[in-house]
């Protein structure tokens, strides 16, 4: 792989590493380019807590930390400092403007609940099996794609509706349509095919594959032994292969629609 973007490290709370034992690992590999993603931080109005994000004060400590490690690692690879969001819309704007307090280059969109996190359905739960959240999950993709501020979808597919499979493309068809109209690319999950989730679903990658949406491979990676992860890469080329994806290597960092490609 030339770059994975989609990386966490133990300021998530639920993967193992220090940012430094990612990029290394990078190294090894042969990456040229290292982004890494973990959970925003996001200041619900409800004072709510979802544990598996950073903590707010630790915001600072993973700026300064990656920028330390751009610097030290400069002349052997490229590192990026990403977050996963969610567009939750009620708090998106309380989240970018704590995002704004420090220098970051991408956000990747990851949809783990509709509406918002404490009042909505978790999109890889069977409770999800139903056509409003299906409808209700893609509407919230969309949106947070118009909003100029994602760069990536990662797990596109993680909502786990399998009950009529017209109404799953004809939904997925307009995921797909947004995002090939944006440029933006969808993420071929490395975590889901390496342990047999339920993602990546099949269904979604052939109307992705039919409608040629921009695609892109991502390690999201909670350990630094996954970012060597061969077996999975090669499954990935192979479900590339069987419905003609059109995958990229990299993707444009967008803030407020506005593209610059590293």
């Amino acid at each position: 792989m030339y770059a994975n973007y989609h990386t966490h490290s133990y300021h998530c709370h639920h993967a193992g590493g220090t940012p430094e034992d990612y990029v290394q690992a990078a190294i090894r590999r042969g990456m040229q380019i290292i982004g890494f993603s973990d959970h925003v931080p996001y200041p619900f109005s409800n004072g709510h807590c979802s544990g598996f994000r950073m903590d707010p004060q630790e915001h600072g400590i993973y700026v300064q930390e990656l920028q330390e490690l751009r610097e030290r690692y400069r002349d052997q690879i490229q590192i990026y400092i990403g977050y996963e969001a969610e567009y939750y819309p009620k708090e998106f704007p309380a989240m970018v403007e704590n995002l704004n307090q420090y220098p970051w280059d991408y956000l990747i969109l990851g949809q783990h609940f509709t509406h918002n996190e404490y009042d909505g359905v978790y999109s890889g739960s069977k409770k999800a099996d139903e056509e409003e959240h299906l409808v209700q999950y893609v509407n919230q993709i969309i949106e947070g794609l118009e909003t100029g501020y994602f760069s990536c979808v990662t797990h596109p597919d993680l909502i786990r509706y399998r009950q009529d499979p017209q109404i799953y493309r004809r939904e997925m068809e307009r995921l797909c349509r947004k995002a090939l109209s944006l440029q933006i690319p969808l993420e071929v999950n490395f975590l889901g095919l390496g342990e047999g989730r339920a993602y990546p679903y099949e269904p979604f990658w052939q109307i992705a594959g039919e409608m040629q949406a921009p695609v892109i491979f991502g390690c999201d990676a909670h350990r630094p032994e996954a970012l060597l992860d061969e077996d999975t890469y090669q499954k990935a080329c192979r479900l590339q292969q069987k419905y003609g994806l059109n995958v990229q290597e990299t993707f444009a960092f967008r803030h407020l629609g506005k593209g610059t490609t590293p």
